[in-house]
């Protein structure tokens, strides 16, 4: 498996898409200083899974996306991709039956990295057991950075064994024994959990065991009880059975006599109908008698109230005659037209015939126009007052015929 082409995009100082392809043979990068060597090297290590922000000569790992310059703005995405020639079909088992292989790091603002295998998202640590299983990787000492070469001759010799297993190509046996390791660690812990667990499973399962027996006795009691209680609402059901029964005789008795004192009921309202019948012109003849009987005596009472009224009016003329007779001085007089014995005309004629000067006034609603118009005429009546009339048209007209101070 060979390095065929690295491509940058956004990283460092390489702000536009920019391609290394990597020939057969020895392939060297030349440029001055501050050209972006080192940011090829570091891409490399980053792509490999390189967690380290300080390593990578930054402060966070954002500082790896291209800052911008007075030319051109920054970029919010960086990105790094590796593309590998697998003809001889080696590497990791599930990659093995491919020919080529890209493995891809992009980065972005304030969401992370994400690492792609032929495009599908993996973790950082698959990538990272994929470039150990080529005894290489972001920290791999086959990647030599500037004062490497010194450090590697003054080496401990832990490092220097490392660059042998690589050299060696079972560096990522070791990975994948500590994961191993880290594994087995956890499979002990979850042993002594599990046992644990056992333990207080069996506590609670002895608990459950009693509450079973518990629940069982409370079964067998409820089902006792539960018999008890049906037997006890059967006999009550039988009770009440026997109390319907017997309510249906009384009721049925007692309909029997309601239906008699209906029978006994409607027969009375036969004869109180036909009785009814036989009253009722007796009581519309009664009603008509009564009529007749209030009429009588309104119309007595009335003749009474005449006959009083015309006896006061016959004592008055009698007295109005005698004072006539007796020949007293007399100023005026005040006639009705409608009188007992006379019409007030004519007692005006016989009281002129004596009292020539005397001066007559007659106050009527009933009078007979024609005569009381040919009293005038004869000059035998002063004034007429027409009924109703008011003191004020009484004074008035007696004021200028017998001078009486107003």
């Amino acid at each position: 498996m060979e390095f065929k082409k690295i491509q940058l995009n956004g990283f460092k100082s390489f702000a536009e898409k920019t391609n290394f392809l990597i020939e057969n043979g020895l392939t060297g990068i030349v440029g001055p200083n501050g050209c972006g060597k080192s940011n090829i090297v570091e891409s490399l290590r980053w792509v490999m899974g390189e967690t380290s922000a300080k390593s990578m000569r930054g402060s966070g790992m954002e500082d790896v996306i291209f800052n911008g310059t007075s030319n051109k703005a920054s970029k919010n995405i960086a990105e790094v991709s590796i593309t590998l020639d697998n003809d001889s079909h080696e590497g990791p088992m599930q990659y093995k039956e491919l020919d080529q292989i890209e493995i891809r790091r992009k980065i972005e603002k304030d969401k992370g990295s994400k690492f792609y295998i032929n495009d599908k998202e993996v973790r950082a640590r698959d990538a990272q057991i994929f470039f150990a299983d080529l005894s290489t990787g972001a920290h791999s000492p086959s990647i030599i950075s500037q004062g490497r070469i010194g450090a590697l001759v003054t080496a401990k010799p832990t490092d220097r064994r490392a660059i042998l297993e690589e050299a060696a190509n079972i560096s990522g046996l070791h990975v994948r024994r500590h994961e191993a390791e880290l594994r087995l660690n956890a499979a002990e812990t979850n042993l002594k959990r599990a046992d644990e667990l056992r333990r207080q499973q069996e506590k609670q399962l002895a608990n459950l065991q009693k509450q079973a027996e518990e629940a069982t006795k409370y079964k067998l009691i409820s089902e006792e009880i539960k018999k008890i209680e049906a037997g006890l609402y059967y006999l009550k059901l039988l009770e009440i059975d026997n109390e319907i029964r017997v309510e249906n005789v009384i009721n049925n008795e007692a309909q029997g006599e309601v239906s008699n004192f209906n029978q006994q009921i409607a027969q009375f309202e036969g004869s109180i109908k036909t009785e009814t019948d036989k009253v009722s012109p007796l009581r519309e003849k009664n009603i008509e008698n009564l009529s007749k009987i209030q009429r009588l005596n309104l119309e007595l009472q009335n003749l009474d109230e005449e006959n009083v009224r015309t006896q006061d009016e016959i004592e008055n003329i009698k007295k109005s005659l005698k004072i006539i007779e007796e020949d007293i001085d007399i100023m005026f007089v005040m006639v009705d037209y409608q009188m007992p014995s006379m019409t007030g005309a004519e007692l005006i004629r016989k009281l002129k015939l004596k009292y020539q000067d005397l001066k007559c006034i007659m106050l009527s609603g009933q009078a007979n126009r024609t005569s009381v118009d040919s009293l005038k005429t004869e000059n035998l009546l002063e004034e007429f007052i027409e009924k109703p009339w008011d003191e004020d048209e009484l004074f008035d007209t007696l004021r200028p015929l017998i001078a009486l101070p107003k």
